[in-house]
């Protein structure tokens, strides 16, 4: 993952982040506010040692004062030092718990001690720490060793008073604070790593390359208006999805396939909008001028006929049985340059059709007379339609589902196609999100100068749009320029446009 992946990772979990955040914060800020406070107090007392005249007698007893500071560091917190701060301050406790609120520490190559106590009332922990002070003072010269004449070669003496501490030690409100909400942010973002790495959905262009191995040719941003107009190039041909239709249009035609014009439109699972992918793409070609065949291939749950509202009884099936001629069931559509041909009924044999020398020699005469050929084709993964059918085709378009197709059903539709000697031609992404980090237009470089409101357009824009949608009425396939080919096929003869413009 690079730096714009890692940021595309926050953004895309920032409120998670922000809500384990202010649950640490919370967590924490619970604690320290139910806590007792405590206060600390301290007390210093030096450690030296008695007699010596010359400058190496003092010496060695620094250096004897040094060696045992450590031991009577630890002597502090034994019930011999403790018991007797007890006893003199009245308090009704033991040596063992009184010492869990004592520390003593000597800084090295120093013989000073220092006590520090901790307590609720900070009068009580100044007491407690200056009686302890005094206790260990008393207490080392009776344990050491007598000198030669009977005194105690140490002396300890307090040289610091502890003194009422006015802020409490604990709990530090303002630490914890910024703790908890260090640890609460850790915790979300490293959430939100570790449920990308885990996130098996394909969702942006660079995930479906990786495992495609096929470039993108085109992102269809996401519409929740989609199933009230499938059409959106002929409904609403200056919307922003509409406009999608045509940027993939364009990068259609860079893509070398060795001079053959037909592609097989399918996806890995169903709805995926492989079908409204395909009819919009066919509108928004021959928009272009171009002349498109659009054959609904999917002989198992046809689409196309319904989506462009013509009759779909009669059609590829009954063209590849030898039960009706191609220019009997192929229609013309929308005034323009493109000419349907429905699936026909629905056959027992839908895989042997598809793959039949009459399925081949159709697609053949149709890449001669026309400038591109799409079939509308069944998902891979169910069945194996597409992949057969795309073998015999310039190549397969995979149209994939941004945030809905998963990683392994990629996988395996790619699989399925490289399987049956199929090529992948490129892929597409549809329903993109349009907004967060992978919307359509941060993510996709797509919907500069498209934004818009309804609201705002001009009334002559919105008449455009009506007479567009008037024009939409299916007609049946009359006058279709062809290749010889297709004669066999009971297609009419082809005619050039000065032929045309001469019986005009």
């Amino acid at each position: 993952m690079d730096f714009n992946d890692h940021i595309r990772t926050l953004r895309k979990n920032w409120l998670v982040i922000v809500l384990l955040t202010f649950l640490g914060l919370g967590v924490v800020a619970g604690y320290t506010l139910t806590r007792t406070p405590a206060y600390e107090s301290s007390s210093t007392v030096f450690v030296s040692t008695q007699g010596g005249s010359t400058v190496a007698e003092l010496q060695q007893g620094s250096n004897f004062a040094q060696a045992r500071i450590n031991t009577y560091v630890g002597l502090v917190t034994t019930p011999v030092v403790l018991d007797p701060v007890i006893d003199e301050l009245g308090l009704a406790t033991s040596a063992a718990s009184l010492a869990q609120n004592v520390t003593a520490s000597a800084a090295q190559n120093s013989t000073l001690i220092t006590i520090v106590v901790s307590n609720p009332d900070p009068k009580m922990s100044a007491a407690i720490a200056n009686a302890v002070a005094t206790s260990l003072a008393q207490t080392v010269p009776a344990l050491e060793p007598a000198a030669v004449d009977g005194s105690s070669p140490v002396r300890l003496s307090r040289v610091r008073d502890a003194q009422p501490a006015a802020e409490p030690s604990s709990p530090n409100v303002p630490v914890n604070l910024a703790l908890g909400t260090v640890i609460g942010l850790t915790i979300g973002i490293a959430f939100a790593v570790v449920r990308t790495r885990l996130d098996n959905r394909v969702r942006t262009p660079r995930d479906a390359e990786a495992i495609t191995k096929a470039p993108g040719i085109g992102a269809i941003a996401f519409d929740s208006r989609a199933r009230e107009r499938p059409l959106i190039v002929h409904a609403d041909p200056l919307s922003p999805r509409a406009e999608s239709f045509r940027a993939l249009r364009t990068n259609l035609q860079f893509l070398d396939m060795g001079g053959r014009s037909s592609f097989v439109i399918t996806s890995s699972i169903p709805s995926e909008g492989k079908s409204t992918t395909t009819i919009n793409l066919a509108i928004a070609l021959a928009d272009a001028g171009k002349r498109v065949a659009l054959l609904d291939t999917d002989l198992r749950k046809p689409k196309v006929a319904e989506y462009l509202s013509i009759e779909g009884g009669a059609g590829l099936t009954d063209v590849l049985i030898g039960r009706a001629q191609l220019s009997e069931v192929m229609l013309q559509w929308g005034g323009r340059s493109l000419y349907v041909l429905p699936a026909g009924k629905v056959p027992p044999n839908p895989s042997e059709l598809l793959g039949s020398r009459q399925m081949n020699l159709l697609l053949d005469a149709l890449e001669n007379d026309f400038d591109v050929v799409l079939c509308d084709a069944p998902p891979l993964l169910p069945v194996t339609d597409a992949a057969i059918l795309a073998r015999t085709t310039s190549g397969a378009l995979m149209v994939v589902s941004a945030g809905r197709t998963t990683r392994h059903q990629l996988t395996l539709a790619t699989e399925a196609l490289s399987t049956a000697g199929a090529k992948l031609a490129g892929f597409v992404m549809s329903m993109v999100p349009t907004r967060g980090p992978d919307s359509y237009y941060s993510g996709y470089g797509y919907g500069y100068g498209y934004r818009y409101d309804e609201s705002t357009q001009s009334k002559p824009t919105q008449a455009r749009r009506k007479i567009a949608k008037r024009q939409g009425r299916s007609a049946p396939f009359a006058t279709v320029p062809d290749a010889p080919a297709l004669e066999d096929l009971g297609f009419p003869s082809r005619r050039t446009s000065r032929e045309a413009n001469r019986d005009r």
